[in-house]
């Protein structure tokens, strides 16, 4: 044989391997953040350079998933897995001893690149595995792991300063690297057989993208999805200089808000999960979005009337908790739509959400960043584009099913 059976649907540990593999974004980024500060003064370098070491892991998590997601449809999915979280243990540990600033920024490029393989082959495996309904229950449950990312990795990485510096931040997420790459070895079999797989090279590649991007049910309903989760990245991004600099807040309140709003997107993706047998991915995205511009616009009228605090936090609440049911269903809808080519689906709808996130922080930086003007605006903006691709999508997406596809129904 040679070759890993193909995994059957089913399984507690690949839904927690799959939730652990998608939350390498926000253990790259969350964890690191209350060790930036120190930086500068240990390696001799400037503020704005150790922001750069932010920014080249953003990037890497966008550009990682172009690379790794057509290499999954050419290779098979859990060779590039493997090999990136191998990878991703080997970058965290040069992070932990490097003494230059620019090796740094290199560095932490290559980390988010070969952390986003974890996210793209995620994806791509759910795809592989699941079709319509099934799958959305298993894009919901992934969520609901990964949620929990953004809560744990801030405190963690405040822990870890407890007792350590930076480069312990570092040793930790190679720790939770070995960890991550044990689970995916074991759990994860390969879910693409080789008769399956695409046979040519970087023109395969380009011609994968090409047929996403033509397809206007695929490219709808990834923008409608990740425009919500453009708006939680711009919460992200303010919300610091919103609710402590402009209302007071203490670190550990604010801590709280922070923890109580990702909690609320776990609280959608389970919510979600129970509708499913009632409705389809595609009512529940509605829901999702609808549930965006409601908190995006109470946001925004909260900030011009004054209405205090207590609307604030409701209308961030509203609007964050969203994205519980616009990104996993988002998800199943458009994987669902391109199986034979997951990887690449997988890769552009990743890169569609991290580069939105990367457009969004800026804009909610601008004019007075404390007044919270500029994060409900652009919430706002980026909600109703949302809007405008879920009616375009609404004729074209058809009704999802419950069924798995013949090549993968049980035998």
């Amino acid at each position: 044989m040679g070759v890993s059976p193909v995994v059957r649907p089913g399984g507690a540990w690949l839904v927690v391997a799959l939730g652990a593999l998608s939350s390498f974004g926000p253990l790259c980024l969350d964890m690191y953040l209350p060790a930036l500060p120190q930086l500068p003064g240990d390696l001799s370098s400037t503020a704005s350079a150790a922001q750069l070491t932010l920014s080249a892991c953003i990037v890497g998590l966008g550009v990682g998933q172009l690379i790794t997601g057509p290499a999954s449809d050419r290779f098979g999915r859990r060779g590039p897995l493997l090999i990136g979280v191998a990878v991703f243990v080997a970058a965290s540990v040069v992070c932990a001893v490097t003494t230059s600033m620019t090796l740094l920024i290199v560095t932490r490029l290559v980390q988010g690149a070969a952390g986003a393989a974890g996210i793209v082959v995620g994806r791509a495996v759910v795809a592989d595995l699941f079709a319509g309904k099934v799958a959305a229950a298993y894009f919901s449950a992934i969520a609901a792991i990964n949620g929990l990312a953004p809560i744990l990795a801030p405190v963690i990485g405040g822990q870890v300063l407890r007792v350590g510096t930076w480069r312990t931040v570092f040793w930790v997420l190679a720790g939770i690297g070995v960890a991550m790459l044990l689970l995916a070895f074991f759990v994860i079999r390969e879910t693409l057989p080789p008769g399956r797989r695409s046979s040519g090279g970087m023109t395969d590649d380009l011609r994968a993208f090409a047929t996403l991007l033509r397809d206007r049910g695929y490219t709808c309903t990834v923008v409608a999805g990740t425009m919500v989760s453009a708006a939680m990245f711009g919460y992200i991004s303010a919300s610091p200089f919103l609710l402590q600099d402009a209302f007071g807040l203490s670190p550990q309140w604010f801590s709280a808000c922070f923890a109580l709003n990702a909690l609320g997107i776990v609280a959608a993706t389970q919510v979600g999960r129970m509708l499913l047998h009632r409705t389809t991915s595609f009512a529940l995205l509605s829901w999702g979005v609808g549930q965006a511009l409601v908190g995006a616009v109470l946001l925004l009228v909260s900030v011009l009337a004054g209405w205090g605090l207590a609307m604030v936090l409701v209308s961030l609440f509203v609007m964050v908790s969203s994205v519980g049911l616009a990104l996993p269903h988002s998800s199943a809808i458009a994987m669902d739509r391109h199986r034979r080519i997951a990887g690449a689906a997988s890769a552009l709808f990743g890169l569609a959400q991290f580069a939105l996130g990367a457009i969004t922080a800026p804009l909610v930086g601008l004019g007075d960043r404390t007044a919270g003007l500029a994060l409900a605006v652009t919430a706002v903006g980026a909600v109703l584009i949302g809007v405008v691709a879920l009616l375009v999508a609404r004729p074209i997406i058809e009704t999802v099913g419950t069924t798995l596809p013949e090549h993968l129904a049980p035998s």
